[in-house]
């Protein structure tokens, strides 16, 4: 090794080490008083980067746990007010069973619909005002779980209101005909020609009865009044005459026999200009063109031909006989049920031409409140029975099976609310969320506004139909109150192992540390000595000078 006290090569080395070794105690002194390996990008930069990414998704982790309890609070609340909706529609329900006793006067009905009324607007209260961090917790959308409310009445008069089940039987026991299990399909969309034109028509061979509902509107009246039902009474009467006895027969007859189970001395009235003779004479000879009001007279005239000729129910032999005869013609059963006195149906229309006018003006009463329905005060000397009564109200059948005779078929007319969405964020990515669906839960989205205590099986479907909802949106809150709980203990235990997976990467590990420390240390200052000892190699050189 040569010498040379220019440039001091071991001091050098000896300089650098001591220098490294103070490096290396000041990044151990950093480490260890603030427990991070890395206090830099330079202590790790690779490592820095991915703890980074492990800090934001931690602290999203933790955020969404806050934001799950925030929501769980939040559902509670809306079970809690479904709750007492639900104890309130009990005490509705238990009204409308009370109020569904005869032996309560109208007074006492007038108080069971009052507090009805106060039940209801709580409901709505409940609805509108619960309320989470300043916000409504349920939708406040008007619309209701029963749908579009003219349909909704009109299906309420065809399953609960009588409109079918008593047409049924007016027909069975006047007519003595019935229908044989078929399905009737009940369609409220297929016609739609406006206010007073077709109101309702049934078609076949796959039955359906289609009703106009720019006709079908209800207005103040439970049962539809003077009208509805008794278009719904007409159309039946065709629904069982297919069936029943196939329809071979002319068209007066047919929508004579339909009108005659209801009546239609109005019609007539209107056609006959109150019987005025020149208007009743012209009415007569064209009877068979007027099906409505020309065949509702004739078929009363034969009605009371038959009952003097001794047929048992009048036009009830010929109903009978041409079931129990399915395709045969009016002619036959004139014939048959006569014992040839009304050879055939020709016969029948020459007797009517002749002595029609005679029987609309003295015999038929166009003036009186009898609608001149078979069975009535005018046509048979019965009870009186005049538009509202013509159709008895109510049903004893089971709301979704009104008919004996038929499978009524019913539209689908229920809807639901809109729902309030709400969205929880319940993890650390952009995609981690659960929404959660809340239902309007006011009276009129419960299908519930204008109750009518008194129309007692109805009142009854409705709230059993609104008590159906509210459990059904109850067992969703639970389901959803589940989920976060899931996802809560998810969000946690993805929070606790990150943690860890960041600790080892960020985190100090004191043991080594100290010991790299002493080790450091112990360099620095063997580092220091050898600086010394490299400083005194420069002065051998006096040594060969000497």
């Amino acid at each position: 090794m040569s010498l040379s006290i220019s440039t001091n090569v071991l001091s050098l080395h000896a300089q650098r080490r001591a220098s490294a070794a103070g490096e290396d105690i000041a990044r151990t002194i950093s480490r260890l008083s603030s427990g991070l390996r890395i206090n830099g990008a330079k202590d790790d930069a690779a490592g820095l980067a991915i703890s980074d990414r492990m800090t934001s998704s931690l602290n999203g982790l933790n955020q969404a746990g806050r934001n799950i309890n925030d929501a769980a609070s939040m559902l509670q609340v809306a079970d809690g007010a479904m709750a007492q909706v639900t104890e309130n529609l009990q005490r509705l329900r238990q009204l409308a069973v009370q109020g569904g006793s005869s032996s309560f006067s109208s007074s006492d009905r007038e108080a069971l619909q009052q507090e009805a009324r106060e039940i209801l607007a709580s409901i709505t209260e409940i609805g509108t005002n619960t309320e989470f961090n300043g916000e409504a917790v349920f939708s406040q959308d008007l619309g209701s779980i029963g749908g579009d409310k003219a349909k909704r009445a009109v299906i309420d008069g065809l399953k609960s209101g009588g409109w079918l089940t008593q047409s049924e039987k007016l027909i069975s026991k006047y007519y003595g005909i019935q229908g044989d299990g078929a399905n009737l399909r009940i369609d409220l969309d297929a016609l739609n020609d406006g206010p007073s034109n077709v109101l309702a028509y049934v078609a076949w061979p796959n039955l359906m009865m289609a009703l106009d509902m720019s006709d079908f509107t209800l207005t103040g009246t439970a049962d539809g009044g003077d009208g509805l039902d008794r278009i719904v009474a007409h159309e039946m009467v065709h629904a069982v005459m297919y069936r029943d006895t196939g329809m071979n027969l002319p068209g007066w007859f047919i929508e004579g026999a339909a009108e005659l189970i209801h009546g239609a001395d109005d019609r007539v009235r209107g056609a006959t200009n109150n019987g005025a003779t020149a208007a009743t004479t012209a009415f007569v000879a064209d009877f068979e063109n007027s099906v409505y009001a020309g065949g509702f007279a004739a078929t009363r005239y034969m009605h009371d031909q038959l009952k003097e000729m001794g047929v048992e129910g009048g036009i009830k032999g010929i109903m009978t006989y041409l079931g129990d005869n399915r395709g045969n013609t009016l002619t036959q059963a004139l014939n048959a049920v006569t014992n040839g006195a009304i050879a055939d149906e020709a016969a029948f229309v020459a007797d009517f031409k002749a002595n029609g006018v005679d029987y609309i003006q003295n015999v038929m009463n166009l003036n009186n409140a009898d609608t001149g329905a078979i069975g009535g005060l005018d046509a048979d000397g019965g009870p009186e029975r005049d538009a509202r009564s013509v159709i008895p109200d109510g049903s004893d059948r089971p709301p979704d099976k009104p008919l004996a005779g038929f499978n009524v078929v019913f539209p689908e007319t229920s809807s639901t609310t809109a729902m309030r969405k709400v969205q929880i964020q319940v993890g650390a990515n952009a995609t981690d969320h659960i929404e959660i669906s809340l239902s309007a839960m006011n009276a009129g989205a419960l299908g519930l506004d204008g109750l009518d205590l008194r129309r007692t099986s109805i009142a009854i479907r409705h709230i059993d139909e609104a008590l159906a909802f509210v459990s059904n949106q109850r067992t969703s809150v639970g389901a959803s109150s589940k989920r976060l709980e899931i996802a809560a203990s998810a969000a946690a235990i993805s929070s606790e192992n990150l943690a860890a997976s960041r600790s080892r990467i960020v985190d100090t590990d004191y043991a080594a540390e100290t010991a790299a420390l002493t080790r450091a240390q112990i360099l620095q200052q063997a580092g220091t000595a050898m600086v010394a000892q490299a400083n005194n190699v420069p002065r051998t050189v006096l040594s060969l000078l000497r």
